[in-house]
């Protein structure tokens, strides 16, 4: 099965025509997104018959959700998608699109168990309430979390027990999906081309995951650890914009156009690690900026809590006591 190859002297806007009504995507977008909000239908009623208050952040999230969805559709049915078969630099806003922007946006959502109300699949009654690991906020004693809703178990996803790995894996998966023997294949072949697309949209939940808490889930490490991994992500985002900035030959040879020649081809390379480098940036600054934050207040916490019990304790008085002795 062969993809689409686009003619690149289109004389069209390139930033308004070439829509795709890719039925593939729609469908599963649209199967998505009912299966969610029937799962938020049902969350709601039983918290109505439960008589519980619904929770602050629900539309929040669902906000944040839906944008993910929409991210990753317009990523592959927009302009975008059309394009990036012409242009690299093209192809590396929607690589950003898939593995970063997107799934970022779906795990802020926490869609999980609406999405396994919506198809429904129901967990078993909820255990205890969940405990912080010992440390995860600079204190030794563990701190209860909220206690999960009905229905679902409270345990922590085995996805989350690697955060390392998830965080090696997603940085693996974007150099070798660069390749040039994929990098090319994905533009030949459509079947190449959507498990590209599935492989960036899950390790990128994967990775997500590890930074962001999406309730009921829980990242693994403490804010700290966490921007040890999002400065791995950067750095190795960097080295792989300036692999492809400062190439002097052109690695992607399907991108070659005769009529428009070598040169600017390999200008189009350039460009294109140009925004795997810049465009990257923002995103993960403001997870790490924001992670950096938590932790200070988290250690401010810790201290003042241990100077307010330095100052109620009752202080002992050196002089011995007994009988007789004041």
């Amino acid at each position: 099965m062969q993809i689409f190859r686009p003619d690149p002297t289109a004389s069209m806007n390139m930033f308004v025509s070439h829509w795709s009504a890719n039925a593939v995507v729609l469908a599963v977008a649209a199967v998505v997104v009912v299966a969610h909000l029937l799962g938020m239908r049902a969350l709601r009623a039983e918290d109505v018959r439960a008589g519980r208050a619904r929770p602050a952040d629900v539309r929040r999230q669902a906000v944040a959700f839906y944008a993910g969805v929409i991210t990753v559709v317009l990523a592959l049915v927009s302009p975008v998608g059309y394009w990036s078969q012409v242009h690299i630099w093209v192809r590396s806003v929607q690589d950003l699109l898939l593995i970063q922007v997107g799934p970022a946006l779906i795990v802020l959502g926490a869609p999980w168990l609406a999405l396994a109300r919506g198809a429904g699949i129901r967990q078993g009654r909820p255990g205890p309430a969940k405990q912080e690991p010992a440390g995860a906020s600079g204190s030794q004693a563990a701190v209860p979390a909220a206690t999960p809703r009905p229905g679902w178990s409270g345990r922590r996803s085995s996805l989350l027990t690697w955060p390392v790995g998830a965080t090696i894996a997603v940085n693996a998966a974007l150099w070798i999906w660069h390749l040039p023997v994929l990098y090319d294949a994905a533009v030949r072949s459509a079947w190449i081309y959507a498990a590209e697309v599935v492989v960036y949209l899950g390790l990128g939940v994967v990775f997500w995951l590890q930074l962001i808490g999406s309730a009921p889930l829980t990242p693994r490490f403490a804010p700290l650890k966490r921007v040890i991994l999002v400065a791995g992500t950067v750095v190795s985002g960097t080295l792989l914009g300036g692999v492809l900035g400062f190439s002097n030959g052109l690695s992607y040879r399907a991108y070659l156009v005769p009529d428009h020649g070598l040169a600017r081809a390999l200008s189009d390379q350039q460009v294109g690690g140009a925004v795997l480098w810049v465009l990257a940036m923002p995103t993960l600054v403001i997870t790490g900026v924001a992670l950096l934050n938590r932790w200070l207040k988290e250690e401010e916490s810790d201290a003042l809590t241990a100077g307010l019990d330095r100052l109620l304790k009752q202080p002992t008085s050196a002089w011995p006591s007994g009988p007789g002795l004041r």
